[in-house]
């Protein structure tokens, strides 16, 4: 086993990389996500109901004159 220092460094850096990763992630809880996911959708329906409502008076508008 000539490779086998190389092996264990790469085992090694691997290993350091992937604790990186894990770390980064966000450890939300899955009710503190839903939560947020219902918290952003309801934005979006807000603005979804008031671009519908302004498209709607602009209707309105180019049909009154």
């Amino acid at each position: 086993m000539t490779r086998g220092n190389q092996r264990e460094m790469d085992r090694a850096k691997a290993a350091k990389k992937q604790a990186a990763l894990n770390k980064s992630k966000s450890k939300e809880s899955n009710t503190t996500l839903a939560k947020r996911r219902e918290a952003d959708a309801e934005i979006l329906r807000a603005k979804q109901k008031k671009n519908e409502e302004i498209k709607k008076a602009t209707q309105d508008t180019a049909k009154g004159k």
